[in-house]
């Protein structure tokens, strides 16, 4: 039986390295099989020539890497969600956009940025 509402929940605090700042709400909540856009506001560095990562943790369980993205043309999900999760990006936002959601994506959701890609 799937529960009435999936809790999707975000790094509330702001990750700062220097000037580097990813910014993401607190939590949203989903139900199964629908569909949600996480943001992550980023800010200090160059978006647009950087690789970023949607990466999530799941109650009692590790991180788990879900998605790479730098363009378009260059990206990479994990299998577990591939054809249900992808990623974008614009000057300023990287996006998760989620949708077919199941309860086993109930988790913490993190977005990072490549450190080797300082600008």
């Amino acid at each position: 039986m799937y529960p009435a509402s999936l809790l999707l929940l975000l790094a509330a605090a702001s990750c700062v390295h220097g000037q580097i700042v990813l910014t993401q709400a607190e939590s949203v909540q989903g139900t199964p099989a629908g569909s949600l856009k996480l943001t992550c506001a980023c800010s200090g560095f160059t978006l647009s020539s950087t690789n970023m990562f949607w990466i999530r943790q799941a109650p009692g369980k590790g991180l788990e890497w879900i998605i790479y993205y730098y363009s378009d043309s260059d990206k990479s999900n994990a299998p577990v969600v591939q054809g249900r999760f992808t990623a974008s990006k614009d000057s300023s936002n990287f996006y998760l956009h989620m949708s077919q959601l199941k309860p086993e994506d109930s988790a913490v959701y993190y977005c990072a940025r490549d450190s080797l890609w300082l600008n």
